[in-house]
């Protein structure tokens, strides 16, 4: 799975303030398998992080974007405004899954305003700014996302076998699919 990274922080893009977030969405990336193809750092401006979700999507550069940066409430944090103005349909139990991860650690994760949806055949999700947050909710969501990627390309079919709840993901009901009724793709078996 090829990834691509994409940092929103005014100050990091006027060179005031190390990167630290996005290196490390590329090191956990790599380590979990995936192949970081590129990496943008831009400033909060809605149609800058648009444009270049969009690219990279529309020309089918990677299968997955991690944004980090921007979903807070400052009055200049505009990721989710952007990937929402660039997806075509949401995948909101992702970073439900992220919020409830991350009010273990803290209280504070119910103020994320992040988003995740798919693009063509990309699936793009918004990530916390905080290296402790990212590292914390990444190595959490990645097995399903890759799964999610594997299913949106084409590559797998169904998700009849996941990692176990505890450990992040859960398991597809497949007594239905057992009983006639329908599967995690909901398609009739």
């Amino acid at each position: 799975m090829r990834v691509a990274v994409i940092t929103a922080s005014d100050s990091g893009a006027r060179g005031l303030r190390e990167d630290k977030s996005g290196p490390l969405i590329g090191e956990i990336a790599a380590k979990l398998g995936a192949a970081v193809v590129s990496y943008t750092l831009l400033p909060d401006e809605q149609e800058e992080l648009a444009e270049a979700m969009r690219t990279i999507a529309d020309e089918g550069t990677a299968e997955l974007i991690l944004t980090t940066g921007g979903t807070g409430f400052s009055p200049r944090d505009c990721t989710p405004e952007a990937t929402l103005e660039v997806i075509e349909r949401q995948a909101p139990g992702i970073p439900e899954a992220m919020r409830a991860y991350s009010l273990q650690f803290t209280g504070r994760a119910m103020l994320s305003r992040a988003v995740a949806g798919i693009r063509g055949k990309t699936l793009i999700v918004n990530l916390p700014g905080s290296p402790k947050a990212v590292s914390e909710t990444l190595e959490y969501i990645f097995p399903q996302l890759a799964h999610g990627v594997e299913i949106l390309t084409g590559a797998a079919s169904d998700c009849a076998r996941t990692e176990p709840a505890r450990e992040g993901g859960q398991d597809c009901d497949n007594t239905k699919a057992r009983e006639g009724g329908q599967d995690c793709d909901n398609t009739k078996v």
